[in-house]
This record gives structure tokens, C-alpha cells and sequence, in this order.
């Protein structure tokens, strides 16, 4: 089935409900579907002293360069 074929099958669907029951036909925008967030690891308390120890040495370094 086209994307024609069922704007038309739509179209007859809404035309007999409102022939027949006399109801209003609302119709909605689709929804988008909600953008995921990349995945992103949290830094554990290991990883976090690490970081800080790779600081110091760069510190370090830097202090010594001159």
C-alpha cells in the first residue's frame, strides 16, 4: 500500500464515521520521537583521583621546563 493508497483509505475511513455517526474527526501532527542522549560515564572516585595524580605531574613538569 502507497502512501497515496492509504491518504485515500484514510480520507473514506473519516468520510463514512462522519456519515455515520456524526462525530468530528480530529486530526494531530506525529509525535517526534524524543532525541537520546549520548551515553556518557560517570567518573568513579578511581578515576577521579587519577586525573588529579596526571595534573600533578603535569604541574610538575611544567614547573621544572624553564
Amino acid at each position: 500500500m502507497t502512501k497515496e493508497e492509504l491518504r485515500a483509505e484514510l480520507e473514506r475511513q473519516e468520510q463514512r464515521y462522519k456519515e455515520v455517526y456524526g462525530g468530528e474527526v480530529t486530526t494531530y501532527a506525529a509525535q517526534p520521537d524524543p532525541d537520546r542522549k549520548p551515553w556518557r560515564k560517570r567518573a568513579t572516585v578511581m578515576d577521579q583521583a587519577y586525573a588529579e595524580e596526571l595534573r600533578k605531574i603535569e604541574q610538575e613538569h611544567k614547573a621544572e621546563e624553564p
